[in-house]
């Protein structure tokens, strides 16, 4: 039982501080193990010795040696389902960021009128939210006119003209 807690302990401590072993052993075993000398697998593993001797020990006539090696197979087991877990979670990608460069070529809304020569704001949509921008034409834009977004000249600012419809 006690290995079973030291388990537990030392997985409530991989959760606090992660990355520590492997930050020790940076670069030495590279790849070599790739991530099988996690504090989550090892944490597995002790937890899983200490917990199923424990009830191998107390529910059958194995005595210490049976339960210690069926203890360590289980640990062997929760220690890889814990190594894999972590793999498929850490290949969990999500879509990329969308950046300014993403609002080329999408249509808008004038927010305020643009003149000629200065700045305004129109209304687009990227990645499905809406986005206030200071706008520059080269042409005066009204209010309310639809335009297309030409390039970004900042992360708050673009170049538009107008759609003719």
């Amino acid at each position: 039982m006690g290995l079973g807690i030291a388990g537990l302990v030392l997985l409530l401590l991989s959760l606090v501080f992660d990355g520590v072993l492997e930050g020790v052993f940076d670069g030495v075993l590279d790849g070599v193990f790739d991530g099988l000398l996690s504090l989550p697998v090892i944490a597995g593993f002790v937890s899983m010795l200490g917990f199923g001797g424990a009830i191998v020990l107390g529910t059958t006539e194995l005595g210490v040696v049976g339960a210690t090696a069926t203890g360590a197979v289980a640990g062997v087991g929760a220690g890889w389902l814990t190594w894999r877990l972590s793999r498929a979670l850490m290949r969990d990608q999500t879509d990329a960021t969308p950046r300014g460069d993403d609002l080329v070529g999408s249509s808008g809304s004038v927010v305020t009128a643009i003149p000629a020569e200065g700045y305004g704001e129109v209304l687009v949509y990227l990645a499905g939210q809406p986005m206030k921008l200071a706008a520059k034409c080269p042409v005066p834009v009204a209010r309310g006119a639809e335009v297309w977004v030409e390039s970004a000249l900042s992360a708050t600012s673009v170049a538009v003209r107008p759609v003719e419809r």
